[in-house]
């Protein structure tokens, strides 16, 4: 029966009963054992439940490289960036932009401007030449004479020099002149016309003369019209001599120049007297590639349905 008790007290309490007749110092002992029993136990795997499956460990977001290079957590999902303490929060709605109205034109609507033509623009240069801001002969053509002419006349009465005939413009230009007489409007030419040669005087000619720069229409000795013309250049001058008109083109178009030759009369290759609207923006300020050019459209006009094929042409 003592031998059952002892190995009993053994079991419970993993103490050895030498250790309990021994006093302290067996005791001592025995803790010194279940210190080597506790370091063991921690040094194993630790138990799992049969059947179980192993408890899945948390997982921790990836690490993100930031902008200097060091590592950083990623910024959390479900919380946005605060915003930047210099930056302006966002607009709740565009603001809608409008364009401010034109402010009308103080001088008034504009009646006639560069490329403009007809019977006004006559009326307008014939009255600027009255007082002394158009040099020459209405052409009824706005070009760069007449634009500088109506610039000077504005700048002289204290309107803005727009070189555009407004209302108020023409309206100050009518209170200052009179109504163009038909001379005023449709003068034979700007300069006098030169007496004609001799070749000219039998017969229907076209009479050029180089030194008055002018044309004179004439049939047995008679002026029935005269106009201003211009000639070629030194490079590209007019042939001088007697010739006669082999072609008429009534919209013709330059082949070598790609320009306009409106009511072009070929006299000689390809020279010709046509209308020029070069030669009634800029005057004699330019040249022609040897064409004799005719500035007064009105009167090429007319002078090509009189001319027929065959008739002569004198250049001196």
């Amino acid at each position: 029966m003592r031998q059952r008790s002892t190995t009993g007290s053994t079991a419970r309490t993993g103490i050895p009963n030498r250790a309990r007749r021994f006093g302290p110092r067996g005791r001592a002992g025995a803790t010194a054992a279940l210190a080597v029993l506790a370091v063991t136990t921690a040094a194993g795997c630790r138990a799992e439940a049969t059947g179980s499956a192993p408890a899945a460990r948390p997982s921790s977001p990836r690490a993100t490289a930031s902008d200097d290079g060091r590592s950083s957590p990623p910024p959390s999902p479900t919380t946005p960036a605060p915003p930047s303490p210099s930056s302006s929060p966002p607009s709740s709605s565009p603001t809608a932009t409008t364009s401010p109205t034109p402010k009308p034109d103080p001088q008034g609507k504009t009646l006639m401007s560069s490329g403009s033509q007809g019977g006004q623009v006559r009326e307008l240069q014939a009255r600027l030449r009255q007082i002394g801001h158009f040099d020459r002969s209405p052409t009824g053509y706005y070009g760069t004479v007449t634009v500088a002419a109506v610039q000077s006349f504005q700048g002289k009465r204290g309107l803005s020099r727009t070189g555009r005939t407004d209302t108020l413009t023409w309206q100050k230009l009518l209170g200052m002149t009179h109504r163009p007489t038909a001379t005023e409007l449709n003068p034979p030419t700007t300069r006098p016309v030169a007496k004609p040669d001799k070749r000219c005087l039998t017969g229907r000619v076209l009479c050029i003369s180089k030194n008055s720069r002018t044309l004179s229409w004439m049939i047995d000795g008679r002026v029935l019209s005269s106009m201003d013309v211009r000639f070629g250049s030194q490079y590209t001058p007019t042939r001088e001599g007697t010739f006669s008109v082999y072609w008429k083109s009534r919209h013709h178009v330059s082949t070598i120049y790609d320009t306009p030759m409106p009511y072009a009369m070929f006299f000689s290759g390809g020279q010709a007297v046509h209308y020029s609207a070069d030669f009634a923006a800029r005057g004699y300020n330019g040249a022609s590639h040897g064409c004799v050019n005719v500035r007064d459209e009105g009167k090429i006009a007319s002078l090509f349905d009189q001319v027929k094929t065959g008739d002569k042409v004198v250049v001196y």
